[in-house]
């Protein structure tokens, strides 16, 4: 299993040696967690849990699941050596009543395949924005000491330069192209968490993630780095459904979580905060030629087959590129690089 690896035990060791995380702002806290089953909130997870272990902190993470008996599956390996990890299940669209004090709030349930944007629009807004004020409210009357929403590079809509684009430097986005759901939704979220900072004094933020891999992503993913890392392991030529020339940045599942956790222990209120490895810039088909390159040793080629209909599931050409400054104030740096990116998330998928 993924857990088990080499590179993920190196990953949870790197995360629990941060000095830039205020780790005793978690002493004897509990925290909120949704969208815990995905990439991004099972690597949270997995790394909050470790650092508990071996920092002391007498931290709980409950864990917002749809089904326990496959989340306990899920996270055996965890619930093997940490009794810190509680289940609980609903939705965020129907919360389950939740005894306990909750002191922090990680929000990241989402749909993350475009093809469920297109295929069911009015499903991604309702959960996305009915989902975010329900938690906000939940958080409001815990009085919870801080809020994170995962937000995403999307949300900037469409760049016309490749210039870095702080925080503020917001893109058009047409509410009408049903696939723009997603990023609409995205916004309005981070509306809602600037709202209830605003009005109530929530001490709400959000964090817009550049696209996030690492160990962990399913062996059977269909997002196109995971097509790119079973083309080099099976040496099969790489087939893009577009052409390939949308240019954004990524960032590690493990830097992503690290990056989580500085916003929402350091964070102000109301704002929201790029994670983004800037090294790591490139247009999709530079990306897939530097994986033949690098990955499979040049034994395989990128090459286009984009129609029509292959590109309506997909965003129109952007270019994205994340200045992650305002994070960095905080403390927070990427460490890991689009090479290294493919290699450790390849060496967990051979695990699965």
């Amino acid at each position: 299993m993924w857990l088990d690896t080499p590179v993920f035990r190196e990953d949870l060791e790197r995360f629990a040696a941060q000095e830039q995380i205020p780790w005793q702002r978690l002493q004897g806290k509990t925290l909120l967690l949704t969208g815990g089953t995905g990439l991004i909130g099972s690597t949270l997870a997995s790394g909050l849990l470790y650092a508990d272990r071996v920092r002391g902190l007498g931290l709980t993470v409950v864990m917002l699941v749809r089904d326990a008996a496959r989340a306990e599956r899920q996270f055996a390996a965890q619930l093997r050596y940490s009794d810190r990890l509680l289940l609980a299940e609903g939705t965020v669209e129907r919360l389950p009543e939740l005894a306990m004090p909750i002191d922090y709030v990680v929000h990241g349930a989402s749909p993350t395949a475009s093809s469920y944007f297109v295929e069911h629009p009015v499903e991604t807004i309702s959960a996305a924005v009915g989902g975010t004020a329900n938690l906000l409210a939940m958080a409001k009357d815990k009085g919870a000491e801080g809020f994170v929403y995962l937000s995403s590079m999307e949300m900037y809509g469409t760049i016309r330069t490749e210039a870095p684009l702080a925080e503020g430097d917001v893109g058009y986005l047409d509410p009408l192209v049903v696939r723009n759901c997603y990023p609409e939704s995205k916004r309005l979220c981070e509306a809602l968490c600037a709202a209830y900072a605003s009005e109530y004094g929530l001490n709400a933020r959000s964090v817009r993630l550049a696209q996030t891999f690492g160990p962990g992503v399913a062996a059977n993913d269909k997002r196109v780095f995971a097509e790119f890392a079973r083309c080099a392991m099976h040496r099969q030529d790489i087939v893009l459904q577009t052409e390939g020339k949308s240019k954004h940045c990524y960032v590690y599942a493990m830097d992503a979580a690290a990056a989580i956790l500085t916003v929402l222990l350091k964070g102000q209120a109301g704002c929201s905060y790029n994670a983004a490895n800037p090294t790591t810039y490139s247009s999709i088909r530079e990306m897939g030629e530097m994986v033949a390159r690098e990955l499979a040793n040049g034994e395989i080629s990128v090459k286009i087959a984009a129609t029509e209909e292959s590109r309506r599931k997909y965003p129109a050409d952007h270019f994205l590129n994340l200045d992650p400054g305002a994070l960095e104030s905080l403390g927070w740096q990427p460490t890991v690089g689009l090479a290294e990116m493919f290699r450790r998330m390849i060496a967990a998928m051979r695990t699965q």
